[in-house]
């Protein structure tokens, strides 16, 4: 079921399955600035990624000497959740462990996804709440599409990414089956802007850590439209569009990352991967800010 948030500007909609932003539209245009999930393309829009990011190996991993399957990035984007806050600027979603869930990922949680809509930004601020006994180890992520070019007669290489600091970036490089390689490559030199190419994705997504910047701002050479994603307190950074010429481009601020090609199956052991202790909270905000 689709909820929406509205001011005299912005109007935001957003899927209780995945809790998934699905529309961020500019009133006075009728202007979309979200992928609209074109399944011969992409079928997301702005899946959130939990409680894994990336992939596994095998697609499995190993906890307390049993093995789980789990599909890439995790259950959440496929599950329904309920919405437990309706404010006139917010909304807050909701999902626990159930039996579904128990089954790939023996653990007891609770996650809330808030959406808050002040201005010309949409704060999106997610809370895990360990409700178990004994630890928690997750990861947790955002993966939203913009559509690129946002108007007729423009062209993807008329847009480009401006980084809030002087980068110097590697991107981290996938294997075919979507893990970490352990291989790197150079992408910026001291420079703030990237601009966007296709050919960047034909070796899978742009995955960056240890940045400076918590700011990413995509903009045009062509149109005035800038679409600033903040992502202070996550440590990855992910830019993908599927290959062959998508005309989208994803900004995804992760608190985790894909498997190691080679590296160990157990959850405690994996890259990135972050510990809640019993009865403690884990809570981290994404920002989407259009001028």
């Amino acid at each position: 079921m689709l909820y929406f948030l509205q001011n005299e500007n912005y109007e935001v909609g957003v899927n209780s399955l995945g809790a998934e932003l699905q529309h961020f539209i500019l009133m006075d245009e009728k202007l979309e600035l979200i992928w609209q999930g074109d399944p011969a393309v992409w079928a997301g829009h702005a899946p959130n990624l939990f409680p894994i990011v990336g992939e596994l190996q095998g697609q499995h991993y190993t906890y307390n000497g049993h093995t789980y399957t789990m599909l890439r990035h995790g259950f959440a984007r496929r599950q329904e959740f309920k919405l437990v806050e309706e404010h006139h600027n917010k909304l807050v979603f909701e999902l626990q462990h159930n039996t579904e869930t128990l089954q790939q990922y023996p653990f007891k949680f609770r996650l809330l996804i808030a959406y808050k809509l002040e201005a010309n930004q949409l704060s999106v601020t997610y809370l895990v709440t360990n409700t178990d006994d004994h630890s928690l180890y997750f990861s947790i992520g955002a993966h939203p599409g913009f559509n690129v070019p946002l108007y007729a007669g423009e062209q993807y290489s008329d847009y480009y990414l401006e980084f809030e600091e002087e980068e110097t970036l590697s991107r981290l490089l996938l294997t075919p089956q979507g893990l970490l390689s352990g291989e790197a490559e150079r992408v910026m030199d001291r420079q703030r802007v990237l601009p966007l190419r296709h050919t960047y994705f034909e070796k899978d997504a742009l995955v960056f850590s240890e940045m400076k910047s918590e700011k990413v701002t995509l903009a045009s050479r062509t149109n005035p439209h800038r679409i600033e994603v903040g992502f202070k307190g996550f440590p990855y950074l992910g830019i993908w569009a599927k290959q062959g010429g998508a005309p989208y481009v994803c900004i995804e601020p992760w608190c985790g990352i894909a498997s190691r090609e080679g590296a160990s199956l157990e959850l405690k052991e994996k890259e990135g991967i972050n510990e809640l202790r019993p009865g403690a909270n884990f809570e981290r905000t994404m920002t989407i800010t259009v001028d």
